[in-house]
């Protein structure tokens, strides 16, 4: 059982996502019926931890063993999601494939589990070109950072605002 849950009207997701580049071009997802694109991966179960996660949402989604190579960011994201308010904590883990996989391709393809869900290699620098969310992967996946960053966002209708730093900016700490 995924671990998420609705606290009055703000719901809680405790997401890993995988962060699989191949020659340039970033593997996305999305909703068959949505606009916006994200990386794939899934909710975290209970007793079960984030790599165990990517690992598993990987085979399942894909029929691919990946490894763990590295992880880049553990974002705190706040959003908007049919109406409702969202805030999800996310590992973002930068994988490989095990064994060499014939899953890369340009054009869109679908999974192990239907048509429900939409995959795409996309050249990362086309990301700025899609709405991929959170936005911050759009920079962000130009440039991964060597070590692990702690990143806070709010995907706001005036677009992406960063928490921490507005509180470095707004707050005075003394």
């Amino acid at each position: 059982m995924d671990i998420r849950f609705a606290i009055e009207d703000t719901r809680f997701n405790f997401r890993a996502a995988a962060v699989w580049i191949i020659d340039d071009h970033v593997l996305l997802h999305r909703q068959a019926h949505e606009s916006h694109w994200a990386l794939p991966g899934g909710g975290v179960e209970i007793n079960e931890s984030t790599p165990q996660t990517i690992v598993r949402e990987m085979k399942e989604e894909l029929g691919v063993k990946v490894k763990i190579d590295h992880l880049p960011w553990i974002v705190e994201n706040f959003f908007t999601y049919n109406d409702s308010p969202y805030h999800e904590i996310g590992y973002y883990y930068q994988v490989s494939a095990i064994q060499e996989e014939e899953l890369f391709q340009t054009k869109p393809f679908h999974g192990k589990e239907g048509e429900r869900l939409v995959y795409q290699w996309i050249p990362i620098a086309h990301l700025g070109d899609i709405n991929l969310r959170p936005s911050f992967l759009i920079e962000g996946l130009t440039s991964i950072p060597s070590y692990t960053k702690h990143r806070v966002e709010e995907e706001t209708s005036m677009g992406t605002l960063n928490r921490a730093d507005w509180y470095l900016k707004h707050i005075d700490i003394k």
